[in-house]
């Protein structure tokens, strides 16, 4: 998921950060989901993941930002491809492609907008991909009871077809006792579900069908606390959809459930635990 190094060095008010990864994230999109508060106890990804943080296991990053009070500017160049289905190996790096991200952190809150242009992220639809997104959370207690909130905005533009592409998604996760959690997602984004495959170059102007897609998810998570070193929690969900007519008549309005078994380490002193 990450191999690299990062160099910070502070000048007064201001901390400057430089840093490389063979394996890393470039400065675009929010925190990845695996990685969020907001996400913690919902196993599934998000339908969104492609309009936001998709870029979390990029081969082959360079970075370069400042920090200034609650405010953190960063620039990064990168390979936009992303890696092929063989995860046991690092694809070749290339900067071929570039983000800026603005971040403000304050307390509990912290939001940021970001930008970046992807040179053919997907090489079964070989076309250049710009990609915008915008983000709030908290992460912080409400009525002495642990909460994490995530609202989230990203868009893919594909210039050269001239196509936009807008995703939205809020998630939450409340830790109602010390041992049950209560979590949720909505999405709501336009995909292309029909017409998917392998698009030669050159011979995109065909075409396209975008369908637009809503979910909602609702979940629970009881931990069952061991002695020794291990938690394991038992959990279920409902996902809820509602889909553009096009979809009705293959998928109708489907309903997703699922009950599972996690496992973690011992709870840390502070830090989380995927």
């Amino acid at each position: 998921m990450g191999l690299g190094a990062t160099y910070r060095i502070g000048r007064g008010r201001m901390t400057y950060i430089v840093g490389a990864d063979l394996v890393g994230s470039p400065a675009l999109g929010p925190t990845a989901f695996m990685h969020r508060e907001s996400a913690r106890d919902n196993p599934q990804v998000p339908l969104t993941h492609h309009y936001l943080d998709s870029t979390h296991i990029t081969p082959g990053v360079v970075r370069a930002g400042v920090e200034l009070g609650p405010m953190t500017f960063e620039t990064s160049a990168f390979r936009g491809e992303e890696p092929d289905d063989n995860r046991l190996n690092i694809e070749r790096p290339r900067l071929d492609s570039w983000s800026g991200r603005a971040a403000w952190h304050r307390g509990s809150w912290q939001a940021q907008f970001s930008g970046g242009h992807l040179h053919e992220p997907e090489w079964f639809e070989p076309v250049d991909v710009v990609r915008l997104t915008a983000s709030v959370g908290f992460d912080g207690t409400v009525a002495a009871r642990p909460l994490a909130v995530m609202a989230a905005w990203g868009q893919n533009r594909e210039p050269s077809l001239g196509f936009v592409l807008d995703g939205y998604l809020t998630e939450w996760d409340l830790k109602v006792t010390r041992t049950s959690t209560v979590y949720g997602r909505a999405e709501s984004m336009l995909k292309e579900i029909f017409g998917l495959g392998v698009h030669p170059r050159g011979l995109l102007n065909h075409p396209r069908n975008f369908s637009q897609i809503k979910a909602v998810t609702l979940g629970y998570v009881q931990d069952l606390p061991l002695d020794g070193w291990s938690r394991i929690g038992v959990g279920a969900d409902v996902t809820v959809h509602r889909t553009s007519a096009d979809l009705i008549e293959y998928y109708g309005s489907p309903h997703s459930y699922h009950v599972f078994l996690r496992w973690r380490p011992a709870r840390p002193s502070s830090h989380h635990v995927h």
